[in-house]
């Protein structure tokens, strides 16, 4: 099968439903008075979402190779429905120069005023995996920001999903330590960050330490919230990025 340029780099969008995400508890017979409860519900939800798709020049002539995968998750400015905006940072705007990416590339874009569901994320990569000359095992995500934030909830809510990941300047849940701890992980951060603080991300990464993890964090000394261009300006980032399988 021939693909034409247009094919190589375009925006998709996939109606997704989601499998349940948890089975109802049964409650006994309460007994009179006032009592604090709990329950895991289910929950189905059918959502369209808009995403670019790169796929590597060489999948035209090498019919039967399976690529590595990469999620790109951008941040709180880049929501809305202005697709094009989804390419400003990142691996997206890097294909603008390199257009033989080593990776599948898919970079959803947030409804405006919502952030980055894990569930959402988990669908649309079951919808993708079928459909794409994808290696199921070498998925990778990255984000930055509100991306960064998303990368690791994903990761948290879903580790069988994803090989390794590479969140800059936002952090994820230390209660969450468990699930993350056999995780391969390389953060980014600034440490003059002013819009999401350094802090709670160094604490993160010392409970995943803590926890027999071990974790890849870059700090850049007097570097603000752009942490991103730095970070996706590593060469040694992608090499890490795909020499990982999911375990």
């Amino acid at each position: 099968m021939t693909l034409t340029r247009r094919q190589w780099l375009h925006a998709g969008l996939a109606g997704l439903t989601l499998p349940p995400l948890a089975a109802c508890t049964t409650l006994s017979t309460p007994t009179p008075g006032l009592h604090a409860q709990s329950a895991d519900v289910q929950v189905l939800v059918r959502a369209r979402l808009r995403y670019w798709l790169y796929l590597p020049r060489a999948v035209a002539t090498e019919p039967g190779r399976r690529w590595p995968v990469m999620f790109f998750l951008h941040g709180s400015g880049e929501r809305g429905k202005d697709l094009q905006a989804v390419r400003v940072h990142g691996p997206l705007k890097t294909l603008e120069r390199q257009d033989d990416f080593p990776f599948i590339v898919v970079g959803p874009q947030a409804e405006a005023g919502t952030a980055w569901n894990a569930h959402l994320l988990h669908a649309l990569l079951q919808h993708l995996l079928p459909t794409l000359p994808a290696d199921p095992d070498r998925v990778v995500c990255t984000g930055l920001s509100m991306g960064g934030f998303g990368t690791w909830a994903w990761a948290a809510e879903y580790p069988q999903d994803l090989a390794a990941i590479a969140p800059i300047c936002g952090y994820g849940d230390e209660d969450r330590v468990d699930t993350l701890k056999t995780l391969p992980v390389w953060a980014f951060h600034g440490d003059a960050d002013d819009a999401v603080p350094i802090g709670p991300h160094r604490a993160l990464i010392a409970a995943l330490r803590a926890a027999g993890a071990q974790p890849r964090f870059t700090e850049y000394p007097g570097v603000g919230h752009d942490s991103w261009t730095r970070a996706y300006d590593t060469p040694e980032l992608l090499s890490w990025l795909l020499a990982q399988r999911r375990r």
